[in-house]
């Protein structure tokens, strides 16, 4: 085989010399981080109002002109006017609002690259294009290996779960995950696949399958999985609690099968959602021997099992060893799921926004998601029109929400190829270790109080969010403020049985246990003894 021409010369190759476009980004970068390791160490968590002030009225006001300035004033504004309103959720260890991850430099690195090359990660063209004498980009193909390996990671087996990919983030996984559901449900009760929803929309396809409506079966879910119900067209109404009464969290197998009877009954398909990490508690909606009960009981209704893993399903990447243990058991048998959602951007430590979704249908996958109509977008002939048939990578538009979109995998892949899975496993040990220690403290304190209340703490299991409130009602209604307003950390408030709380909740890669504890617990003393009631 001769080696094909390929022209060389300064026309395709100009001199790499000191170009303009190079001095001013490595100037830039320069420059972004020598002031972002000044505010690190002089600033708060949170900007000040003041700071904010400043920002707002550093900001072009209405009409809008547009007039031009330079790329170096315009860098001089966002540092000095922007950045320093910004919080430090990524660079500080104490940042402990929602379930926010922090970004680890070689997934900053990572994203610098993704930026600067700029990747549309949308059709992916097979290596058999390289005999015609050019490939695209190898995106895809790393893109696919991350998945892979993150799945090796999670202890699910590649080969069960074919269907993956990227997406925004967990909201956007629990889209994928209701949309497969509800079409797989609606099309295994149709007698023509020309029927399904994809094709003739819900109220048709509903009608055709003899399906009168569709319920989510599930126990405390998260808000986004409301909100996938909403998009999908199926209403939020339809989510139903089918969790304990003594414990909320966990799916009740008592009510679950009388739930599915009356569902069959009723000409009703179901989805059985799993929160896999509740997001106030951290707590897991199923035991050890649950799954197996819960993929007979759908198998049998013929329900579509969505496990909601957004930062719980990384249970099942801590190490295996006596304490964690329980853990572990609360997310055995996740493989069971026909789809797993994952957050990326909480536990992982990349950068915003990134989510993966895990599916064992890739049929019903690409039914609903392919990308009709667009000759431009077509892969080459040895495609199908999903994916490729001789490598088993599927484009990633036919499989997604979006037609075009950043190469997400990059930094997940630095991650897990810089960490390896002793670092992974470490990493996801310590946020552990961090909140059973405060959970400690706070279950010993004479001023706080643990939540959910039970009548022994169990360190075993707490994951890594810990959720409490003040004793002193008074204090407890001001809790939330008077932690962030001493500006050592930020909490975010929640609320449990209809009375505020506080959740901490820990997914840096930052934590160092002691050092952390030791601070957290100092900071919460000082806002309980300095509280004086009006």
């Amino acid at each position: 085989m001769t080696t094909p021409n390929i022209p060389t010369g300064p026309d395709l190759h100009p001199d790499p010399g000191p170009d303009p476009e190079s001095a001013f980004l490595l100037s830039a970068y320069t420059r972004l981080r020598a002031t972002v390791t000044t505010l690190t160490t002089t600033h708060p968590v949170l900007p000040t109002p003041q700071t904010l002030t400043q920002t707002l009225s550093s900001l072009p006001s209405a009409p809008f002109d547009l007039p031009p300035s330079t790329p170096s004033s315009t860098l001089t504004h966002l540092l000095e006017s922007i950045l320093p309103s910004l919080n430090q959720q990524s660079t500080s260890p104490y940042y402990y609002g929602f379930v926010t991850g922090s970004c680890l430099p070689i997934a900053q690195a990572a994203d610098n690259l993704v930026t600067a090359l700029d990747q549309n990660v949308q059709v992916h063209f097979p290596q058999s294009s390289s005999s015609s004498g050019w490939v695209h980009s190898s995106a895809t193909f790393v893109e696919s290996t991350t998945l892979s390996m993150l799945l090796s990671l999670l202890d699910l087996p590649p080969s069960r779960f074919p269907a993956k990919t990227f997406t925004t983030g967990a909201t956007g996984a629990n889209i994928l995950g209701l949309a497969c559901g509800r079409e797989y449900l609606i099309s295994s009760r149709l007698s023509s696949p020309e029927k399904s929803v994809a094709k003739v929309g819900l109220v048709k396809a509903c009608i055709a399958a003899g399906v009168a409506d569709i319920k989510i079966l599930t126990s405390k879910p998260h808000s986004s999985l409301l909100k996938a119900a909403k998009i999908l067209g199926l209403g939020e109404e339809c989510v139903l609690d089918v969790g304990q009464d003594a414990k909320p969290w966990r799916i009740d197998l008592d009510k679950l099968e009388p739930a599915l009877k009356e569902a069959e009954k009723n000409s009703t398909a179901c989805i059985i959602a799993i929160s896999s990490g509740e997001v106030n508690t951290g707590r897991f909606a199923t035991a050890i021997f649950d799954m197996p009960k819960i993929r007979s009981l759908a198998d049998r209704y013929k329900a579509w099992i969505h496990v909601d893993g957004a930062f719980g399903i990384f249970a099942r990447a801590l190490p295996k060893t006596d304490q964690f243990l329980s853990l572990r058991a609360c997310v055995a048998g996740m493989e069971l799921a026909d789809s797993i959602c994952v957050d990326g951007h909480k536990l992982l430590n990349v950068p915003y926004d990134n989510g993966i979704f895990f599916s064992r249908h890739p049929s019903t996958l690409t039914q609903v998601f392919s990308n009709p109509g667009a000759a431009y977008l077509a892969p080459p002939p040895s495609s199908s029109a999903a994916g490729s048939q001789e490598d088993g990578i599927f484009g990633p538009l036919n499989i997604g929400l979006e037609n075009s979109r950043r190469f997400r995998a990059l930094p997940v892949y630095a991650v897990l190829k810089s960490e390896g899975r002793e670092g992974m496993e470490a990493m996801f040990s310590r946020m552990v270790f961090l909140a059973r220690k405060l959970a400690s403290f706070i279950h010993n304190s004479e001023h706080y109080e643990m939540l959910p209340e039970t009548e022994n703490h169990v360190e075993e299991d707490i994951f890594m969010i810990v959720l409490f409130r003040a004793r002193n009602e008074a204090l407890n209604n001001v809790l939330v403020d008077r932690i962030n307003q001493t500006g050592k950390m930020f909490v975010s408030g929640t609320q449990w049985q209809g009375r505020k709380a506080v959740r901490i909740a820990v997914s840096t890669w930052r934590v160092e246990v002691e050092r952390d504890a030791k601070y957290v617990e100092g900071v919460l003393r000082e806002v309980a003894e300095s509280f004086v009631e009006a």
